[in-house]
């Protein structure tokens, strides 16, 4: 079903009629030396230009290391501005649907709340794998998005590649899988299934393994198609040119990042084994991620004598499967 799909079937009417904003950079290609174009201040050097908005040197660099083309990537402020616009590009406010499978990542429901769509939640079996075939049960003609996160948060598990993949397979709308985590888990990306699947979008980041969650910049990974929707509606200079900096340093020193995640992997083990030891800890849940998972018998009283001694974390006993639970970076 996935394979036959027509992605601009699913494009809002006025996005698919959209003409994109050009920017001064948009307008010309090659090599220049006098910039008389953008009204930009032509003294305080270096950060006086605007950015490169189709982020090209840094595009090239991501793609190689990620194996994947460039035209196949979007890069955002964070990945919460490629959920943000996914949503605007297939959702017709007050018309269509996304689904959720919670408990999940807080950002997608409060993007839908913002766009004024509506949100389905269906839920994780209570052992958090996921049931692909309820999912799919529950989709129906005004279901555009639907929002995997693999290893998810708060529950820190890898959802099942194949489940997964069954839903892909078997739906007529976009399957947003985000692997924001994806690097401190032994489970292999989707980003290989891009091909022979265009309603799959891959979302990354470089705030988690790469320790620059400060820079704001998120990977979105999909059918050139999208990508070219994605890159018509951002705002034109939505990567600053520090960012770009920064990110091009870091891929430079890659294994660098590689002894980061194994410092947390090695610390995430140690500290599972030091929290069974406690009594008051009911369950540590197993971790794909650089989070634990706990239930303990008072999960407030807990909370608050933590924040006492000056040591923050999340509270998700409220939430749904999650009751009675902490979540510890």
């Amino acid at each position: 079903m996935a394979k036959d799909l027509h992605i601009d079937s699913l494009v809002r009417e006025n996005v698919r009629q959209l003409r994109p904003y050009a920017s001064a950079r948009d307008e010309y290609s090659g090599s220049a030396s006098v910039f008389l174009d953008a009204n930009e201040n032509p003294i305080a050097a270096p950060l006086n230009r605007y950015p490169d908005p189709t982020q090209a040197a840094l595009k090239e660099k991501v793609a190689s290391l990620k194996g994947v083309k460039s035209g196949q990537l979007f890069l955002g402020n964070g990945s919460d501005e490629a959920i943000d616009l996914l949503f605007r590009i297939f959702c017709d406010p007050g018309k269509d649907q996304v689904i959720t499978v919670d408990p999940t990542y807080g950002m997608y429901g409060v993007c839908a709340d913002i766009n004024a769509v509506e949100r389905k939640a269906v839920l994780l079996n209570p052992d958090f794998s996921l049931d692909a075939e309820r999912v799919v049960e529950a989709v129906n003609s005004r279901t555009k998005l639907i929002f995997l996160c693999s290893p998810n948060n708060p529950t820190s598990n890898s959802l099942d590649r194949n489940a997964m993949l069954r839903l892909v397979e078997s739906v007529s709308c976009m399957v947003v899988v985000d692997e924001a985590y994806m690097d401190f888990s032994a489970q292999s990306s989707l980003l290989n299934e891009l091909e022979g699947h265009p309603n799959l979008v891959v979302l990354q980041t470089f705030s988690k393994a790469w320790g620059l969650a400060g820079i704001r910049l998120g990977m979105a990974f999909a059918h050139p198609r999208i990508i070219g929707y994605l890159s018509s509606i951002k705002y034109p200079y939505n990567v600053n040119s520090l960012t770009m900096k920064r990110a091009m340093e870091a891929m430079d020193h890659a294994p660098a990042t590689l002894k980061m995640i194994d410092v947390i992997l090695e610390q995430r083990n140690w500290l599972a084994q030091r929290l069974k030891g406690f009594s008051f800890v009911e369950k540590v849940f197993p971790s794909d991620a650089n989070f634990l998972l706990i239930r303990v018998q008072d999960p407030l009283k807990t909370y608050n004598y933590l924040m006492k001694q000056g040591i923050i974390v999340r509270d998700r006993s409220r939430v749904p499967l999650c009751e009675g639970c902490l979540r510890i970076t």
